[in-house]
């Protein structure tokens, strides 16, 4: 083997949690190794929230394409699909970003090491070469793991089974399935079913919940439904799935519930969530404390069980989400290296879907209000009645906010339409600043905006609405 090298701070991942803590400490001046069996970006940048946006902006681009005679363009002969195009530029996408992230490894000289990591001691890091070769011994003070989740599988199915998807399959097609059965409808289930549903897929969405997106508001999912039904997407809720049958042909499903039936489809994605990924990253003799389901137990600086050891962004659990993860990471850094620094607790984080229609959410749903025994009001301002919203094409959908009593404190907010993912913002900001009704609406939002709509929905729990 190879001399050890010394560092200060080795990071085990390299996606949102795993390359933003690497930079951030080479920031505060130390000498860091950042780990990652791929390239920088984890499966966020590469496989997940990065190429998927692009493959959906294809999917609402040939939407409004479709469209286009509501805008007063006729557009003459067939739009034509370029299957491999469209891959192409997700990728191109992907690599574009990753090719950032080295650079920003290099400005800050942060150490990118390509290989499988093991921790073979609290301060000791075996990386083995993923193109085979001497291992390398690092030694370092601090040792932060990163190494996120990988797809759950489905029992009894295995990992190779054909014509099984997982989501980084489903980016990567080599022809467009006649038909699609979607089994999960988190945000991973509801982009894949609107994209392939858009490029001209017969898809069918599963979810064994009461209703999709089962995190967010119950009138959100309604609409969503609404809307997803209207596009053509077969939607089955609260069904529960016995089997999965893969042939050469296709994959055959049976259901038990919500009535018994047999369904069957060219291929199949498995969306049922996500499992901790520690793969081979613990030595024997390195025996850190998980929770039941598997994932690391940290403390509010998210310390682990062993003292120079810590962990942040999926692998210690939900929310699984690349902001929490870099938000988390940044914390867990600066609390190792900046004297005096308080951990921040995260009370309240955004979740965003980016189908369409966009969901975006953050803070209490109207029934967790009611389960907490809250006081609070509810008021929602419609899409159809933004003039902005009309003018675009795009008057479906709404914002919702739950307000504490008697204060007008924003206990939570929801919007499902056009742009939803960016509206979410100035409420994150209102929750973080405890603000209220009465704040958000004597600011001036400016006009033509969708923004309008977040302040409307303020006046319309006091009665006030101007537009409704």
């Amino acid at each position: 083997m190879s001399q050890p090298s010394t560092f200060d701070l080795v990071v085990i991942g390299g996606g949102p949690a795993g390359y933003v803590a690497a930079i951030r400490a080479a920031q505060l001046g130390k000498t860091v190794a950042c780990i990652e069996k791929e390239r920088p970006g984890g499966t966020c940048l590469n496989w997940g929230c990065i190429p998927t946006k692009a493959l959906l902006k294809t999917a609402d681009l040939l939407d409004h394409i479709r469209h286009a005679e509501d805008f007063g363009i006729k557009i003459n002969g067939t739009v034509q699909i370029d299957l491999p195009s469209i891959i192409q530029r997700s990728r191109s996408v992907a690599d574009t970003m990753a090719k950032g992230i080295e650079y920003l490894f290099q400005s800050k000289k942060v150490h990118h090491i390509a290989g499988h990591a093991q921790i073979t001691s609290p301060t000791q890091v075996t990386i083995t070469p993923q193109q085979g070769g001497a291992p390398t011994i690092l030694q370092t003070r601090y040792i932060l793991i990163a190494t996120g989740c990988k797809p759950r599988p489905f029992p009894g199915l295995p990992a190779d089974a054909p014509n099984v998807w997982t989501s980084k399959e489903a980016m990567l097609p080599s022809a467009l399935p006649r038909s699609l059965i979607i089994i999960g409808a988190g945000a991973i289930g509801v982009e894949f079913a609107y994209f392939y549903n858009a490029l001209g897929t017969k898809v069918t969405l599963i979810e064994a919940m009461p209703q999709l997106v089962p995190q967010e508001d119950h009138e959100v999912a309604a609409l969503l439904e609404k809307e997803f039904t209207k596009q053509g997407i077969t939607v089955i809720t609260q069904a529960k799935t016995e089997n999965i049958q893969p042939t050469d042909q296709g994959v055959n499903v049976t259901l038990s519930a919500p009535t018994p039936q047999n369904l069957s489809a060219e291929k199949l994605l498995l969306a049922i969530g996500v499992i901790p990924n520690l793969d081979g990253l613990l030595a024997p003799s390195v025996r850190i404390e998980l929770d039941a389901k598997g994932y690391i137990k940290t403390n509010d600086r998210y310390q682990t069980s062993i003292p120079t050891i810590y962990a942040a962004g999926d692998i210690i659990g939900p929310p699984w989400l690349a902001h929490v993860a870099s938000h988390e990471a940044i914390e867990a850094v600066e609390g190792l290296f900046i004297p005096g620094k308080k951990p921040h607790k995260i009370t309240t984080t955004p979740a965003c879907t980016y189908c369409q229609p966009q969901i975006a959410s953050i803070g209490l749903t109207e029934k967790q209000a009611k389960e907490k025994g809250l006081r609070f009001k509810v008021a929602k301002f419609p899409y159809r009645a933004s003039g902005r919203a009309v003018a675009s094409g795009e008057p479906e959908g709404f914002v919702k906010l739950i307000a504490g009593e008697p204060h007008g404190e924003i206990l939570g907010a929801h919007i499902i339409g056009a742009e939803a993912t960016e509206l979410i913002a100035e409420l994150s900001l209102a929750i973080q600043l405890e603000a209220t009704l009465d704040e958000i609406h004597t600011t001036i939002h400016p006009h033509p905006t969708l923004s309008e709509m977040v302040a409307e929905a303020a006046l319309a729990a006091k009665g006030a609405a101007i537009h409704i």
